[in-house]
């Protein structure tokens, strides 16, 4: 039970929150009603997290060392011991190929684009995540081929804004974590990962002040520009929302060092959550009564 309970500690469950971004093309397509088109995009989403899940477990098993030298990774099944590292990679394989079938099965070029995103990642563990600035890039680019798959998988053609938002988002939390990790570990952040002896906080605060106000032009630019959006340009209504939410992190990354895990942000933060909750009724109510 012991090992049971590390493997689903280290698929991270928690994480896949993330997977989410598969239902914001088939949303902003307006079909995500279409009970196929629902169910299709539900099992793209489990693929995902089978995917991401295999991943973790991979750089978990290949960050062990660094790992015990981090304050709260140290817990971690695998850095912690209670996990061998063999048996993640075993479990990691396995699942591995599983997520690709299924993805095959479900649509074809979807097994496609999840095989770029697991050859991506795994550039990421081996050698992307030591390139200063590149490594926030593959990290905000996972984003965007999750957003991607959803249209993918319905055969939906989405607006660019869409990939542009979630690319410039994703950026912005990257950065935050980044910062996270630097505050967190104080004079010893090059011991846990050398890349981090290349950032600085200021350096990230001024990043993610000029991705943050990009993303909030870009979010902005698409309500009223896109054309698979309401010609009533209700969706502008949406804006303040995402503007407050941005604020919020931006808050809770200073004052409580908080931007270091976005996903637990987002799940315990409450002013966050109704935020969020806020942005998903009105986009889903604007987008209804616009066809």
């Amino acid at each position: 039970m012991k090992l049971v309970r590390g493997i689903l500690r280290s698929l991270r469950p928690h994480q896949w929150t993330k997977n989410v971004l598969v239902f914001a093309a088939p949303i902003a397509a307006g079909v995500i009603r279409d009970r196929t088109i629902l169910v299709e995009t539900l099992l793209a989403f489990a693929a995902f997290c089978a995917a991401a899940s295999g991943t973790y477990l991979l750089n978990d098993a290949s960050d062990v060392e660094s790992d015990r030298q981090h304050p709260t990774k140290r817990n971690r099944p695998i850095a912690s011991g209670a996990l061998p590292a063999w048996l993640a990679v075993l479990v990691a394989m396995l699942l591995v190929p599983l997520c690709l079938l299924g993805a095959y099965l479900l649509q074809p070029l979807f097994a496609l684009v999840m095989a770029g995103y697991l050859v991506m990642q795994v550039g990421y563990i081996f050698v992307l995540k030591h390139i200063v600035l590149l490594d926030v890039f593959v990290l905000a680019l996972g984003f965007v081929i999750r957003a991607v798959s959803g249209g993918v998988v319905i055969g939906a053609v989405i607006s660019p804004w869409l990939y542009t938002v979630t690319l410039l988002g994703a950026l912005f939390l990257a950065l935050c974590k980044r910062r996270g990790e630097l505050v967190l570990l104080e004079g010893r952040a090059a011991e846990h990962r050398k890349i981090l002896e290349h950032y600085t906080p200021s350096l990230l605060d001024s990043l993610t002040s000029i991705v943050a106000s990009s993303t909030i032009m870009a979010y902005s630019l698409y309500t009223f520009t896109s054309p698979k959006l309401p010609a009533n340009n209700l969706m502008m209504l949406t804006i303040p929302f995402v503007i407050f939410g941005m604020f919020r992190y931006v808050y809770l990354s200073h004052a409580q060092n908080a931007g270091g895990s976005p996903e637990e942000v987002f799940l315990k933060d409450k002013p966050l959550r109704i935020t969020i909750g806020l942005w998903i009724v009105s986009t889903v109510l604007i987008l209804g009564l616009g066809r």
